[in-house]
């Protein structure tokens, strides 16, 4: 619509100047002639085996020499509504190796029969797989056979829900499907990924992804927010319970069985697919982003399952610096440090597809890899025969009550075995700075996790834990995890840690013209940057048992469990490492009432209280960060 006016606004805009007396003039040139389509264009309806019809779109290559693989995705977002006049960016290195192309609406989604929802596509039935197994066994059935000039091998690949569709095709693999590579897919969505983190709500996320996919069949809904700053509408909503009171009116399901399934239970059991996946059925190239705000968790989740039973090493495991999605699009720094290169780039052209190649057109060498991982800090691409590396020990980082962070245990006597701070719901910690604009279509949301956490350091509900500036290099490869010794005030309550990299300040701005600083450089200047590693949530309610939510004794110190997934970093020499606390962060992850409930979506605004909440450092209550250290020169 607004380019068609743009186009009358200036067509009216000629007619005048036309029509005015002017002296003869030269003939404009001829107008630019459309470029020529370089694929041809087909949209089909494929029938599955219920007799549900789905829409799907081919793209077959017009200067394609012989015989040609195809390569899919299954998406619930549409699928493109003519033939590509050039390659997309994202694709080009992988159609220079030359691929039919396949993109499907799964059922449900604008022209593709059938229901949709988020929670039935993902649900196992034992030995069938999913919907999503079943549908694309069938769709590859029907290609194969009837695509001309197809060589009867097909791959298929896809981002986060697309990354899901094309996972769950190891449940029950085609015979032509010979390679699936799955890229943030999720794979349980009450233990992580997209919503949830082991059970505390990701609010916002949650509750605008659910309006995004299922307010409207043909459309992809954007929640009509009448505040820019959605921490502040999210607040002024009060309780979940309202949400639906005033807002959804029970008309959008996934958030209607979301609220009547508070605890993991067979509902969000049965769509943790990944836990059917026992071997490496088909080569399996997974993807993952340090930095992925979505889906950082299903990846890793998928590769050890497929590890479970892998003779011939087909199960590949990828991961970098970026957000959810960003290996498609062009990522060379992360907060403000530099990377040296687009790493994006550098995984489409010597990782994706040279797998895809290799599986599918006979071109190249097997990858020898188990996994490939751009090294943050290094800043350089590392191989690994096995992961995590054997070679990476399990290191203690310990807090003590002075606010410092060290290798070295708390001793007798420390002068203070805790640190204190008051939670309170009211007054939420944010996850990022504000205004905090919606999750889509607002840019903002992509990068928060390795935003500067400067913002909210000097909190009173924020205990920081900071080391000396480190004499060597500390280098991690593994799974990173917390260990807490903390009690509250309250009967419930969620403790966030956040492990950091703080640069050096060595107060010069990192962009300097001839004539001074760059605008807006000290904005990214690297500079005392605190750039965040790993960042988790544990609710309380589920320290003992995620099935059945349990109270908290009022004081009492418990032990808890933050674990902070894999990564692989250099914290640098003259760097320190901090460790950031706190009990909100919000809209992200919805406020903890404090008070225990039997479910949260149904507490009410009495429930929410302040807490006081202490983190200790005694010996035998010692809090610290577990880190996969690799030793130097290894």
């Amino acid at each position: 619509m607004r380019s068609t006016a743009m186009w009358l606004a200036a067509a009216a805009l000629g007619l005048l100047t036309l029509s005015s007396p002017a002296p003869a003039q030269t003939p404009p040139p001829a107008a630019t002639p459309a470029p020529a389509p370089i694929f041809s264009f087909q949209e089909v309806m494929i029938p599955m085996r219920d007799g549900v019809k789905l829409q799907t779109v081919i793209l077959a290559p017009l200067d394609a020499k012989g015989p040609l693989p195809i390569l899919m995705q299954r998406t619930p977002y549409g699928v493109p509504d003519k033939a590509f006049t050039r390659v997309p960016i994202n694709l080009r290195d992988l159609a220079a190796d030359g691929y039919i192309l396949v993109f499907q609406n799964i059922r449900g989604r604008f022209k593709s029969e059938g229901s949709f929802t988020l929670s039935e596509d993902s649900t196992v039935t034992p030995g069938k797989g999913t919907i999503e197994t079943r549908d694309a066994y069938d769709t590859i059935d029907w290609l194969v056979k009837n695509v001309p000039a197809n060589n009867g091998r097909v791959g298929i690949y896809g981002v986060s829900y697309d990354g899901m569709t094309a996972g769950v095709t190891l449940l029950g693999p085609h015979p032509a499907l010979k390679a699936v590579s799955e890229q943030a897919s999720p794979t349980d969505q009450w233990m992580n990924d997209d919503d949830h983190r082991y059970g505390a709500l990701r609010l916002s996320y949650d509750f605008e992804y659910a309006v995004l996919e299922e307010a409207d069949k043909n459309d992809n809904t954007h929640f009509a927010f009448d505040k820019w700053d959605t921490y502040e509408w999210y607040l002024n909503a009060g309780a979940l319970s309202n949400l639906n009171a005033k807002y959804l009116h029970g008309k959008i399901r996934y958030w209607n069985e979301a609220s009547e399934h508070p605890d993991y239970d067979a509902f969000w059991k049965n769509q943790a697919w990944a836990q059917s996946l026992h071997k490496a059925s088909v080569p399996t190239l997974n993807v993952a982003g340090f930095w992925d705000q979505e889906d950082p968790w299903g990846p890793w989740d998928i590769f050890r399952h497929e590890g479970e039973h892998d003779p011939d090493h087909n199960a590949l495991m990828v991961a970098g610096p970026w957000f959810h999605g960003g290996w498609r699009a062009a990522v060379s720094s992360v907060g403000a440090t530099s990377l040296g290169q687009d790493t994006s780039l550098a995984f489409r052209r010597d990782i994706e597809a040279p797998f895809f190649a290799y599986w599918l057109h006979d071109k190249g060498d097997k990858p020898a890899y188990a996994a490939n991982i751009f090294q943050t800090g290094s800043n350089a691409w590392r191989t690994y025969a096995k992961w995590p590396p054997a070679d990476a020990k399990p290191t203690s980082l310990y807090f003590h009550a002075d606010g410092s962070l060290s290798f070295e245990p708390p001793g007798g006597r420390e002068k203070e075995a805790q640190r204190s701070f008051v939670s309170d719901p009211a007054n939420p910690v944010p996850y990022r700075q504000r205004p905090i604009s919606p999750t889509y279509p607002g840019g903002d949301w992509r990068t928060w996790e390795s935003a500067d956490q400067r913002f909210v350091d000097h909190r009173p509900d924020v205990l920081s834990y900071v080391s000396e500036p480190l004499k060597a290099d500390v280098t991690i490869a593994g799974p990173v995890a917390a260990e807490l010794f903390a009690s509250t005030s309250g009967t419930d309550s969620d403790f966030i840690v956040k492990l950091i990299d703080v640069a050096p300040d060595n107060a010069e701005p990192p962009h300097w013209g001839d004539e001074g600083p760059i605008p807006g450089a000290f904005a990214h200047s690297a500079n005392g940057y605190e750039l965040p590693i790993a960042m988790e949530v544990r609710r309380g309610r589920y320290l003992e048992s995620n099935e059945h939510p349990k109270a908290l004794t009022p004081g009492k110190p418990t032990r808890w469990e933050v674990p902070l997934r894999d990564r692989d970093h250099v914290f640098k020499a003259g760097h320190r490492i901090m460790v950031q606390v706190q009990s909100t962060w919000f809209p992200l992850i919805d406020r903890n009432p404090q008070t225990f409930t039997p479910s949260i979506y149904a507490a009410k605004a009495s429930d929410f209280v302040a807490a006081t909440q202490k983190v200790y450092s005694a010996p035998d209550l010692a809090s610290r960060i577990i880190l996969p250290v690799v030793p130097p020169g290894t």
